[in-house]
Parts: C-alpha cells; structure tokens; sequence
C-alpha cells in the first residue's frame, strides 16, 4: 500500500511534549494545579462560568446526567451517536428514549422531541453530529415547556458556534460535554470535561469524580476532627483526570482555533472537489451553524447505498482509513436485549446504509487531502 490516511488522528508538536515533561518532572503529576488550569482556560475559551474534567468524555456524561437527577427516569436522545451518550443513562438505570434524525445533518429531529416526552422524562440529551451544532433554541423552548434539564453531548464540537455562541456556553443547556480522545478537536490521551454555568451542579460535580467525597470546610456535615478531615457525601467515582493530561489540554487548547480553521479548509477542499458528484450528498452547513467538522460524513446516493460495503473496502485497499459514524445504538445486541428493535427509526437506519467518513484531521498535508481526493474518483468511477 503506498500510504494510508486514517479518518482523524491527533496533532502533538514540541510544545506539547514540553508541557507533558515539566510535570513529570514537577512534584505533582496528579491533583496538582494543572487540572484546575485547563479548567478555567477551557471555561473561558468557551463562556462557560465552570469547567469540571474527568478520565473521559464516558465518565463526564455519567457525572453529567448524575447531578442533574437522573435515575430510574427516561431521558430524550438520538440513535445516531457513540453508545456512551446513551449508555451512561443505562449506568444511573434509566431508559433511552430515542428520537429519529434529520438526514441533511445526522442531528436528532428537533420537531420529534416532543412526541416522545411522558411524566418519566427528565432530561433531553442532544449530539452535535460530527461537529454540526442543533438547533438548540427550539430544543430549550420544548425543554423549558416541559420542565426538562438539557444535556449538550458536544464531544463531536468543541470550536464550533450556534448563531455566533461558541458550543460549551451552556447559554441554552445545563451542561455541554466534551471529550479529548486523540481523534478529536483536542487530545488529552484520553479525557473529557462537563461546562455549566450552575454553581451547585459544578461543585457536585467535583464530588463525584472523586469517590464523592469534598474537604471543603463549609460543606461537611458533621464537625470536622482536625485539619485532616475529609467527608465522603455521596458515591462518586474515580474519575480523575491526571495533571500529565491536563497539561497537555492546555497546550493542545492554544492551538484549538488553528485546528478548527484546518479542518474547515479541509471541508472546503473537499466541497469543492466532490460539488456536483453523481456518488453521494456532501455534508451541509445550516446558517445557524460554524461546522467543527470533528468528522466529514458522505451520504450515498440512492443507487449506491447497496453498496456500501463493497465502497468501503475498496476505499480502505487504496489507503483511504474511512470509517462509519455510527451503528444506530438500539441495533447493539445488548439494546436489543433490553427490548429494542430494528426498523424503529427509519431515517437513522437509512442514514447508517449511505454514511462514510473520510478523513479529516488538522495533520493532514496538502497532499494527503489531494491523495484522498484522487482515491475518491478512482473508487467510485470504478463502482
């Protein structure tokens, strides 16, 4: 194989490395003062008052749905996602009610929300699909009639904006959850964040990434021994995240709009090189949305969607590393084992039959975008 381009992949320069050895070589590697750094940058970056970070963008939306009261409730979500958005509902014992997508951007339905709520709903929990914004005003407007708490899983938008906001606001959501695996905007190796602009859900949060337990003099509960003393209030989690990672999210954050402005020029090159193609239907971008583009999804058109797999394969002998964002959830064999069927949402599932990811990622080369490009036209003018 002359050369393969996975679909996204991190970008680490000097300064990154740097910033990862001087706290090995601090006395702190974890629980030192890095954490609480990235925080406030990323808080500030995104016009959120708070920044709580966990190991994962998982384990941010477990402590996500936990302090807004999530339990044996049903909460509001979209089958086109990663199984997490969902799952940890599943942890709390909470039903996934899942609403149907608009086909032009993979984002749940906004006008379906609605005929899915019941007395049991709690939360509505919304997946900015490969980086395109919701339409969050309407989700807040059913939300606020309802009495409901809004979740932004935006692990897919971090830089991206909603009518000139940048994602992570919470300006129209309790809470905005990013992730910081090596695929997207930014790395921490592994690692994720809750933003919100509510005290209590902020201070709660802290609790519950660590084993639930605060040392904060004001909040105990019962006199404290001695300067020692600690109060576990609730079962948390070790969901820390080290001081090695955050180091890392703060350098990786000085460059988060340059990474942005890549993955748009990519977008761009891509729009204008496939503008017109008999093949698939290109990504769009709604006039309320600033596309992150975390992915660059392709729609088969009808008369190749059959062929999909026989597409793909192709794609990946020619060192194209395609990928499929996603497996509509409620197909896994363990969604089907608690009741779910196939055939439920007929958009979500057409969606999955036409959707290939190319890559997209801030590393690439000009030549590489071009190899990608040449290899689409070969592929397909051969099927």
């Amino acid at each position: 194989m002359e050369k393969f381009i996975p679909y996204g992949k991190q970008f680490i320069d000097d300064e990154d490395i740097k910033a990862v050895v001087d706290v090995l070589k601090s006395d702190y590697i974890t629980q030192g003062d890095k954490v609480p750094e990235f925080e406030k940058k990323l808080a500030d970056y995104c016009g959120a008052k708070f920044a709580v970070v966990f190991n994962s963008g998982t384990s941010a939306l477990h402590g996500a749905y936990y302090v807004l009261g999530l339990e044996r409730d049903e909460f509001i979500t979209t089958p086109m996602t990663f199984a997490a958005t969902s799952n940890a509902g599943l942890y709390l014992g909470a039903k996934p009610v899942f609403v149907d997508i608009e086909p032009e951007t993979g984002n749940i339905d906004v006008e379906k929300i609605e005929e899915k709520i019941t007395p049991n709903t709690k939360l509505i929990s919304v997946v900015h699909y490969a980086g395109h914004p919701v339409d969050m005003e309407k989700v807040k407007e059913i939300a606020d009639r309802y009495n409901l708490k809004v979740v932004e899983d935006a692990c897919h938008a971090l830089g991206g904006k909603y009518k000139g906001e940048k994602i992570g606001s919470c300006k129209l959501s309790d809470v905005a959850i990013f992730s910081f695996h090596p695929v997207k905007h930014i790395t921490t190796g592994e690692g994720g964040a809750v933003l919100t602009n509510d005290r209590k859900v902020y201070e709660k949060l802290l609790m519950f990434r660590n084993h639930g337990i605060t040392k904060e003099p004001d909040k105990f509960k019962n006199q404290p021994d001695g300067s020692w003393y600690y109060e576990m209030q609730l079962l948390g989690y070790n969901y820390r995240m080290t001081d090695i990672q955050a180091a890392l999210g703060i350098s990786q954050l000085k460059k988060l709009d340059g990474f942005i402005k890549k993955r748009r020029q990519i977008a761009n090159m891509y729009n204008e090189a496939f503008k017109d193609n008999p093949y698939f239907d290109l990504p769009v971008e709604k006039d309320y949305a600033y596309h992150a583009y975390h992915l660059y999804p392709i729609r088969l058109k009808d008369k190749y969607k059959d062929k999909k797999k026989e597409i793909f394969n192709k794609l990946r002998k020619e060192g194209i590393g395609v990928q499929v964002h996603y497996i509509p959830v409620y197909w896994h064999p363990y969604y089907q084992q608690l009741g779910y069927e196939k055939g439920i949402f007929p958009k979500s599932e057409d969606f999955y039959k036409r959707e290939i990811s190319l890559p997209i990622y801030p590393a690439m080369k000009k030549e590489d975008i071009e190899f990608v490009i040449e290899k689409i036209w070969k592929v397909f003018n051969e099927i």
